[in-house]
């Protein structure tokens, strides 16, 4: 089969996390479709840093889109955020991040990204950001 333009990772084993979502890239190819469809993602594996205590912060993450002209290659999504790993940052912005990051590589119709993260002290946050932002002020 050959290989896509662009696509980097897939079919390679010898493939490196990044050390950072920074040095990460999110892959996309063409949709192949022209209706709306959507896309979902789920991994219980990421893992990220607590900026205070420096403590490793658990969550199952889902991702669900709908993509526009592109769609993004899942081995680029795993190694994208498995370079979460040794990022310090609180789990609202981490959530947030994730969001921007997979908007801005794919540009989708529409886009939510779910972080459960494991509860720590007896409480577990669930964090949820969404595009385009639906944001309900009470003015």
């Amino acid at each position: 089969m050959p290989k896509k333009a662009g696509l980097s990772l897939l079919g390679r084993s010898e493939a490196k996390i990044p050390v950072s979502p920074a040095e990460a890239r999110l892959e996309t190819f063409s949709n192949p479709a022209r209706r709306n469809y959507s896309i979902h993602f789920e991994t219980d594996d990421f893992t990220s840093l607590c900026p205070v205590t420096g403590q490793a912060d658990f969550a199952r993450i889902e991702i669900e889109y709908v993509p526009n002209r592109l769609c993004v290659e899942s081995k680029s999504l795993k190694f994208y955020l498995a370079s979460y790993r040794s990022v310090r940052a609180f789990n609202e912005a981490v959530t947030n991040r994730i969001l921007d990051d997979f908007v801005k590589a794919c540009a989708p119709r529409s886009a939510v990204v779910i972080a459960q993260f494991s509860a720590r002290g007896g409480l577990a946050l669930t964090v949820r950001a969404e595009y385009p932002n639906r944001r309900t002020d009470s003015k």
